[in-house]
């Protein structure tokens, strides 16, 4: 069965960091370009980083540059996300998604499967 499992969310303090988890089952990340992706209640859907192994690009939003970084590790069939200097404005639900794409892109129409996703909380 295909699924993608996020993890690692939380509520921490603005200029706090979380790392997040994206665990795959029933298909093999490496073969795919994977995302990620934030929403907040009513609005629409928001690229924040993806991952492509096959020519080893990324990618990241202008809102997370610098702050934020995706990586793999594909004996364990998990990508990640490390999130540093987190601000306000990164609350949301963060979803991991993976397409058999060519290259990385921050548009979700492009991603077939997609995870439950985990909350982020920054306030003080």
């Amino acid at each position: 069965q295909v699924q993608l499992v996020e993890s690692g969310g939380g509520s921490v303090q603005p200029g706090g960091s979380l790392r997040l988890s994206c665990a795959a089952s029933g298909f093999t990340l490496e073969y795919y370009v994977i995302g990620w992706f934030r929403q907040a209640p009513g609005k629409e859907r928001e690229g924040v980083s993806c991952i492509s192994s096959s020519d080893g690009s990324t990618d990241y939003a202008d809102s997370v540059k610098g702050r934020f970084t995706i990586s793999n590790d594909n004996a364990k069939n998990t990508v990640y996300l490390q999130m540093n200097s987190l601000k306000p404005e990164d609350t949301d639900v963060y979803y991991c998604a993976a397409g058999l794409i060519e290259g990385c892109t921050l548009d979700p129409i492009f991603y077939e499967y997609w995870g439950q996703g985990t909350q982020v909380t920054v306030s003080s």
